[in-house]
């Protein structure tokens, strides 16, 4: 089982927190759909004895296409690849851009599941974050999508300087109130290069608060775990049957096929990663090459990979799968390394799957790096 990510390269705006790769020039809209069509095309036999289950588009702003651009692309991958009878087809959108009238033309497109961007319901942290769309279009395209779809996932973020505890509650509550089935949620996180440093280094925002996005993380799994939903990994929180099934294919190690500039794939072996740069890629997509990097894995990579992905899920890193792969040595090391965590409260073995407590998952991260081995071959 496999998984296809689409990367569309182009904002209407640029986030202040952001350091995806992305254009805010729509000129080349048009070539790089005709491109991503093409290198669908070309990267057919990669998948031939896959079963495509999940296909996802990712950004940028995959909703700044027409529903005619993504149905294109959708096609595409159904003409070069075995596709499931009832795959998850995912598009992240930003609510400006759900209108009424394109919900409902998506909602009649092989698209089946949404992932809004809504990050807040507050005007002024949307305006800190230079979000394209205002509080009220968060409010109703959601009230527009909940009709037309049943899977929807939304966007939050915390620890935005000036958020309090109480103003993060009723982002929480305001969420839930659309009755959503899934629910991803991220700290603000600081990233070189964007606007939001460049802020924060001149005194014209405060810098986030670890102590504050850690309450504010409580706040949210004891809320979603009150109303139903899983918190099946670090940063997302599913009801029953509404859980990404791409993203959880990714973190269970399942093979996927990243198009577009800057777009990831991985095949078990090796990753390889597409050039970030959107001229450079239509160049070579012209001239029949994939501009492309290609690095294999060595063990060390794939049990810390493992570590890193497993730790932040409910599924946790089977020890059996540790040996049986890997190898004694490296049994005995993440046995070793996993002691002062697990004295601490932080870090559990049941059923031989080790997993972090609710006291630690919040530092999931950190415990996972000092469980790596970096220099192991």
């Amino acid at each position: 089982m496999a998984g296809i990510y689409i990367h569309i390269p182009f904002c209407k705006q640029a986030c202040h927190y952001c350091d995806f790769h992305f254009s805010t020039s729509m000129q080349k809209k048009d070539a790089m759909v005709l491109a991503l069509a093409k290198e669908i095309e070309m990267r057919k036999h990669e998948f031939l004895d896959e079963l495509v289950e999940t296909i996802y588009f990712g950004g940028g702003t995959p909703s700044v296409l027409t529903t005619a651009e993504i149905n294109f692309l959708i096609e595409a991958v159904y003409q070069n690849f075995t596709v499931a009878d009832n795959p998850e087809i995912t598009l992240e959108a930003n609510p400006d851009d759900l209108s009424d009238q394109k919900i409902q033309e998506l909602s009649k497109s092989k698209i089946n599941r949404l992932s809004i961007g809504i990050q807040s319901f507050f005007e002024a942290d949307l305006q800190l974050m230079n979000r394209a769309h205002s509080a009220d279009e968060a409010k109703r395209c959601l009230e527009t999508a909940t009709r037309y779809f049943k899977n929807i996932s939304l966007d939050l973020i915390y620890g935005i300087p000036g958020m309090d505890n109480e103003k993060w509650k009723q982002n929480v509550a305001t969420a839930l109130s659309f009755g959503i089935p899934h629910l991803s949620s991220y700290a603000l996180t600081v990233e070189p290069k964007t606007a939001l440093r460049k802020m924060i280094e001149v005194g014209k925002v405060a810098a986030p608060n670890d102590e504050t996005a850690s309450e504010h993380f409580q706040i949210l799994v004891e809320t979603l775990e009150a109303n139903g939903f899983i918190h099946y990994e670090l940063s997302n929180f599913g009801k029953e049957g509404y859980f990404s099934r791409n993203n959880s294919a990714y973190w269970l190690g399942k093979k996927y096929l990243g198009i577009g500039p800057s777009a990831h794939s991985y095949d078990g072996i090796s990753r390889s990663w597409n050039v970030a740069n959107n001229a450079l890629y239509l160049k070579g997509i012209a001239a029949g090459t994939i501009p492309k990097e290609t690095e294999i894995l060595t063990a060390a990579d794939r049990y810390n990979e493992y570590i890193m992905t497993g730790l932040r899920t409910i599924w946790g890193v089977s020890l059996d799968r540790i040996q049986t792969i890997f190898g004694d040595n490296y049994l005995e090391y993440l046995n070793k390394q996993s002691l002062k965590f697990i004295d601490d409260g932080l870090l559990v073995i049941e059923n031989n799957i080790l997993k972090t407590t609710k006291k630690g998952k919040f530092l999931t991260d950190g415990i996972a790096s000092d469980l790596f081995w970096l220099n192991l071959e």
